[in-house]
């Protein structure tokens, strides 16, 4: 019998930990829908990838636009195996929740929490329809613990932490499963993009927290919670450097 080749949707795919689960589902064959609001540099990552992608702009905080996103597609693209919601950012966050901007708060919340929401929305019923899926939804250890002067983006994994676990309670009674990564501090780009594009910032910042987690480093404990068995379900993942607690 053979086997059908799986399909990927992977939001915030242009960069960091998105581009490092691309990467690794790319490894095992997997064809991969790379979405991202950077058209520049998905287009580049699609061609550096050997195997079955597709480049797709995707601003997910546009309604219009996540909904008509499987339309944008090619049709062997559409029906979506594995769907990772990891696009979020930070931007104007690390400030006292009363010297922060509103306007920076609803930019979050709209982007991880909100778009998240859209694209499952988008995606879900086809995977319902077929009787599988898994869905990967990239939290933060920020979900469950106390971070001071990260008011917004707090919240927003907050709700992607009770939101997942809806979901999954919605779908007990089917096979689909519902992954939550929750990772500590990880170089990415986001501390750069929440300083506006303060490389100096950045640096110190990392540098202040000593041992910090890898993009791959989070892409391997995707890939753990995918290759399980279908019974087997990885609810909850909570990932540290080794230097934090």
């Amino acid at each position: 019998m053979t086997v059908r080749q799986r399909t990927a949707f992977v939001t915030g795919a242009a960069s960091g930990i998105g581009r490092a689960i691309a990467t690794s589902l790319q490894a095992e064959s997997v064809r991969i829908v790379l979405a991202d609001r950077q058209a520049g540099a998905i287009q580049a990552l699609a061609s550096q990838l050997d195997g079955d992608v597709f480049p797709l702009p995707l601003d997910i905080t546009d309604a219009s636009a996540v909904d008509a996103c499987l339309e944008r597609v090619p049709a062997e693209f559409r029906d979506i195996d594995i769907l990772v919601n990891n696009a979020g950012h930070d931007i104007g966050g690390r400030i006292r929740f009363d010297q922060g901007s509103p306007d920076d708060w609803s930019a979050i919340i709209e982007t991880n929490l909100i778009g998240l929401m859209r694209v499952t929305r988008a995606i879900l019923p086809g995977m319902i329809a077929r009787g599988h899926g898994d869905i990967v939804n990239m939290s933060s250890i920020s979900a469950l613990r106390i971070v001071p002067e990260q008011a917004p983006y707090s919240a927003s994994k907050a709700g992607v932490h009770m939101l997942s676990d809806i979901i999954r309670g919605e779908l007990a009674e089917t096979p689909l499963r519902v992954i939550e990564i929750m990772p500590g501090l990880t170089r990415t780009n986001i501390v750069t993009t929440r300083h506006r594009g303060d490389e100096e910032a950045a640096r110190q910042y990392f540098e202040r927290f000593g041992m910090a987690l890898d993009p791959e480093d989070v892409a391997r404990c995707v890939m753990f919670a995918l290759s399980q068995p279908p019974h087997v379900q990885i609810a909850q993942m909570f990932v540290l450097p080794t230097n934090r607690w």
